[in-house]
């Protein structure tokens, strides 16, 4: 294929006409398997004669091209990622060289926007791979371009794109730790002392093109991907200039503010930046309102990093120190100044005002800023923040014309990152939190005036949207007001008087923020005899069929803050069919996670009165899910998606409110199992949702007595998730391929799944999954454990059926204890003997021949028997106990000499060892529940403190669950390891209870009784082998042969209370 041809079938693909645009479709496909195929693409995407839409399509092409096949993609486990089962084809080196330079020639004079946009993407996918290693003579092309053109106008396009992809280039680095960012130290050493002279210049008052304002972004964004975490280091090893000499970042920081107070005026006054734009759409991606947005940015990042000594790291004390007591209060001024726009008739865009507030948020907390601060409390709070906070004109018409998208908007996870109103209420909540005494006490008397003021109005001068936003701003202090008796007596009177009428309000918003209130003061103390809670919950009700949407989600929302209060419940039962019904309605009406989140609360709480209506609730719920997931993929609507995750939990409190009827659970599998094969069974296009379908999945196998052959569907898609897409939840799998083994091992046994390799055994796929985990540098000692417990699933349920088995089984177990073995921690040591004790029970003579074949029975029994002191839970002592009795029953001949000789000490460590937990389970049985209640500690009211009071203006706010998450973070090594699991609950802390606990088998239910089993093998060994047992008798000590005593005697006394127990049932 060559160039024209190429230009040809892109064209092609526009076509209406199918016959033209499906083979150009295919051949586009393709294109990864055609060598040069990236050099071609590329010519085309560069060639400014070339129709745009064609040269779009070949930059998209290009970049997918190499995400995909520039180097081998790995999933998380470290496999490579397929699609259909293939590997992408990788690239030839050849072609890579040819790409590199040749991106950079295209990017650094591409004019359209889109398409220097692609090309920067794909720039930075190479710069993954190969910088700097393959690329070294990045960057100093583009610092050469970035010098020869820096004072030529002519030359601004090629500097502003020479800086885009430096801009990418740092950003490879920016999440990087300390110890990683090598590369990024030494192109900040190369590039800021030439980047520092253009932004100054760029940044002077004079200057106003937009070229200037698009090179200074992008200047502004390189320092802020350089130094958001960490102060940049002379390299990889050495500290940053900036600590060492903080001046040496002044001139940085006088670019930032010079950029905040630069005036933008509008464009109807002729002057300077001239063309601000008149659409608020077209203002928010002006270029000169970008800047400022940066600018505010960077400047909050540093103060929310360095702006408090006392947080900062130890090697940045003495740039926190030159930072909070010259830079904090100098750019406080200009952030004011910047406030203030709007209040005096200017525009101001909302990410400005937003990251602005979250300046003045963190000044709130540093003496030396709050003193200047401290004067101007009341423009702040009553000319800032509360007209911030209050409904604008374009809500209210949002509300009425587009109640989704007001919905969407109030509920959007990221309106903290964005949302002024959001950055609004929370500098008020924290200026109360922590300047309470300057605070308190005016703001709250305001808000009062502004309800009475009201209530006295006639309906004609009312202010709806002064109302509204008071409400939100008590709401907003609720925890606070609730912790202290002094406002908490008064709250029950607010709500009566300005929260009860606005449920029947004709203005709809304030329907609105009537449920918002009762969500934030559900947990208020009611003086009356219960008339008022009532009261509350039918007004609830009543909006629950509002004509607003949005009204109705609220009321969905509040009903389950109202159910958990006293007396709630007598209300809402003999209404809960219908309750049900208007959920449904809404759910059907709109996508909205709080809503099926409350739904769910309202199924745990009525959880035994749900039996009725399980089949009706399946049903809805399984349409609702298939209708948002839908929405979620082809609408893109983020909303949706996640309802349709909450769908699936809400399902799952179905299964748990009915766990007892196995045979209502058997009854939803028609409506349970293909959304479980949906989400499975789609390489990873469901992956949000495997989480809830493996829960559901565990519901379906572990409750009932059989599983059906449909249900057997499912076995081979968990591995094959596992294998090519969803490794990282291996321990939500194994609870569901427990059960499976445990409830039909037959089935188990004969089955066999259809795969790429061929008609693979489910068990292979078992041993595959422990072997592939075990095995894995990145799994965690948790996952390893998770996997491990399959093998004890395989050693209780097949006994006598997986004899072929249990050399792959000692292979992988040994082989990981052999790793472990002087590990710290002993939990995956425990989990191994564990297993090594099931494979003792299950054939003592196999399993004793597999520890000789390698060598290895003394260092292992050795090893076993010092960690039995490390045993704290039941399990473990148990199968340790039964796998080393089982060797009793083998005879003394057919052991090897190492054992014969340790037979007395592995009676007495056993018998000891039995007797122990038998002790331990009396224990249990004695105490019973005879614990005590500890009377709950008013714990939010002392986090909380007093909000009268605060910290006096002389002090730094100081906080110590915020000292010690810093902490943490300052603990963390690795942003890439470390940081994800810290921030997503992963493997962090590995001490902690495992899969053991939840562990169901024959052997651990009961069936098997340890002392026992004990009992009968010692009996059995002395009758089998009188002389031979009478000579170990004669070497043991007095003591254990006095529990061998305890142990023959406890067995009979525990034969003869069953005894008693069958005859009197008889």
């Amino acid at each position: 294929m060559d160039v024209e041809q190429l230009h040809i079938v892109l064209q092609q693909s526009f076509s209406p006409d199918v016959n033209l645009r499906g083979p150009a479709e295919e051949t586009i496909r393709n294109l990864k398997h055609v060598k040069g195929s990236t050099v071609l693409l590329l010519q085309v995407a560069a060639e400014t004669q070339v129709q745009f839409e064609v040269r779009q399509a070949a930059a998209i092409q290009l970049k997918n091209i190499c995400r995909e096949c520039w180097a081998e993609r790995v999933n998380f486990a470290g496999y490579p990622l397929t699609a259909d089962g293939k590997k992408p084809p990788l690239l030839e080196e050849d072609d890579k060289g040819r790409i590199r330079p040749g991106l950079v020639a295209a990017l650094l004079a591409e004019a359209e926007k889109s398409l220097r946009d692609l090309i920067a993407e794909t720039l930075h996918t190479i710069v993954i791979h190969d910088f700097p290693q393959n690329w070294p003579d990045l960057i100093p092309t583009l610092l050469q371009t970035i010098q020869h053109g820096a004072n030529d106008p002519s030359q601004a396009l090629r500097v502003h794109n020479a800086l885009l992809a430096l801009r990418k280039v740092c950003k490879r680095y920016e999440y990087k730790s300390k110890d990683q960012r090598g590369p990024l130290n030494e192109i900040v050493k190369q590039a800021f002392p030439l980047l520092l002279p253009l932004a100054q210049r760029l940044s002077v008052p004079e200057e106003h093109s937009l070229e200037a304002a698009m090179m200074l972004k992008q200047i502004l964004k390189i320092f802020w991907s350089s130094t958001q975490f960490y102060l940049p280091g002379d390299d990889g090893n050495g500290p940053s200039p900036a600590l060492s000499n903080p001046q040496s970042m002044q001139p940085w920081l006088d670019i930032l503010q010079r950029t905040l107070v630069k005036p933008l005026p509008e464009a109807s006054t002729g002057q300077e930046p001239k063309g601000q734009p008149i659409s608020v759409e077209e203002r928010n991606a002006w270029p000169w309102w970008k800047v400022k947005k940066w600018a505010v940015q960077i400047m909050s990042r540093l103060f929310s990093r360095y702006g408090i000594p006392s947080y900062a790291e130890d090697d940045a004390k003495e740039f926190a120190k030159y930072f909070s007591q010259n830079v904090a209060t100098q750019f406080l001024g200009p952030v004011c100044e910047t406030l203030n726009l709007r209040p005096s008739g200017q525009f101001c865009t909302d990410r400005v005002v937003h990251l602005c507030l979250t300046y003045v948020d963190l000044a709130v907390e540093l003496s030396s800023t709050y003193k200047l601060l401290k004067p101007h409390l009341d423009f702040l709070l009553y000319q800032v923040c509360f007209p911030t906070m209050c409904l604008t004109q374009e809500d209210i018409e949002v509300f009425e014309n587009d109640p989704h998208e007001f919905v969407h908007r109030q509920n959007s996870p990221l309106a903290d990152f964005y949302d002024p109103r959001m950055s609004a209420i929370t500098l008020v909540t924290d200026l109360v939190k922590h300047r309470g005494q300057d605070i308190t006490q005016n703001l709250l008397g305001r808000m009062t005036e502004i309800l009475q003021r009201y209530n006295a109005s006639p309906p004609e001068s009312k202010n709806h949207v002064e109302k509204d936003g008071a409400l939100l701003t008590f709401g907003s202090l609720s925890k606070f007001l609730l912790a202290k008796d002094k406002y908490a007596a008064e709250l029950e009177g607010l709500l009566v008087t300005s929260v009860f009428p606005d449920f029947n309000s004709p203005v709809a918003f304030l329907r609105y923020r009537a449920c918002w209130m009762v969500q934030q003061f559900s947990t208020v103390r009611w003086s009356d005899d219960g008339s008022n809670l009532r009261n509350l919950i039918q007004l609830n009700l009543q909006r629950l069929s509002d004509p607003a949407l949005p009204v109705q989600i609220e009321a969905s929302k509040s009903l389950r803050y109202l159910i958990e209060a006293d007396g709630a419940e007598q209300t809402l039962l003999p209404v809960l069919p219908q309750l049900l019904t208007e959920y449904f309605r809404i759910m059907n009406e709109i996508g909205n996670d709080e809503v099926v989140s409350a739904l769910q609360v309202l199924l745990d709480k009525f959880g035994d009165h749900i039996e009725p209506h399980a089949t009706q609730l399946v049903t809805q719920l399984s349409n609702a899910f298939n209708q948002y997931c839908t929405a979620g993929e082809d609408e893109d609507d983020d909303d949706a998606a996640m309802a349709a995750a909450q769908c699936l939990e809400c399902i799952a409190t179905v299964l748990k409110g009915i766990c007892d009827q196995p045979s209502i659970m058997k009854n939803l599998e028609p409506q349970l199992i293909p959304l479980i094969l949906k989400i499975m069974g789609n390489d990873g296009e469901y992956i949000e949702y495997l989480e809830c379908a493996l829960d559901i999945l565990t519901f379906l196998t572990y409750f009932p007595d059989t599983i059906s052959a449909e249900l057997w569907q499912a076995f081979p898609l968990i591995y094959v998730a596992f294998d090519q897409w969803a490794y990282d939840y291996l321990n939500m799998m194994v609870p569901c391929l427990q059960s499976y083994i445990a409830k039909a091992p037959d089935v188990f046994l004969q089955g066999q799944a259809q795969l790429q390799e061929g008609m693979i055994p489910y068990i292979d796929l078992i041993v595959s999954m422990v072997a592939k985990t075990v095995t894995n540098d990145k799994a965690s000692e948790s996952e390893c454990r998770y996997a491990l417990s399959l093998f004890m699933s395989l050693l209780h349920n097949c006994h006598s059926k997986i004899d072929m088995y249990i050399p792959i089984i000692n292979e992988i177990s040994l082989g990981k204890l052999g790793q472990q073995v002087n590990a710290e921690i002993p939990l995956t040591r425990i989990s191994i003997y564990q297993i090594l004790g099931s494979a003792f029970y299950y054939n003592p003579q196999l399993e004793l021949i597999e520890l000789e074949k390698r060598g290895v029975t003394q260092q292992v029994f050795g090893k076993w028997m010092k960690d039995v002191e490390k045993m704290d839970r039941w399990l473990p002592r148990k199968l340790t106990i039964l796998g080393m009795s089982s060797l009793l029953s083998l005879p003394i001949a057919s052991m090897p000499p190492s054992m014969t000789a340790s037979v007395p000490q592995l009676i007495d460590g056993v018998a000891r060892m039995a007797i122990s937990l038998k002790e331990d389970e009396q224990k249990k049985v004695d105490e019973g529940n005879n614990t005590d209640d500890i009377p709950a500690e008013n714990a939010l009211a002392n986090s909380i403190g007093d909000l009268d009071q605060g910290f006096g203006e002389d002090e730094d706010v100081t906080n110590e669950v915020d000292e010690s998450y810093r902490k943490a973070l300052q603990g963390v090594t690795s942003w890439d390891d470390d940081m994800a699991k810290f921030l997503l609950g992963g493997d962090w802390d590995e001490d902690r209870e495992d899969v053991d606990e939840d562990f169901s088998s024959p052997l651990t239910d009961n069936a098997v009784d340890e002392l026992l089993f004990l009992s009968d093998v010692l009996t059995g060994a002395f009758q089998r082998e009188p002389e031979a047992y009478q000579q170990i008798q004669a070497t043991m000590s007095p003591e254990a042969t006095t529990n061998c005593q305890k142990i023959f005697q406890a067995a009979a006394q525990m034969r003869a209370q069953a005894a008693q127990q069958s005859t009197q049932q008889s």
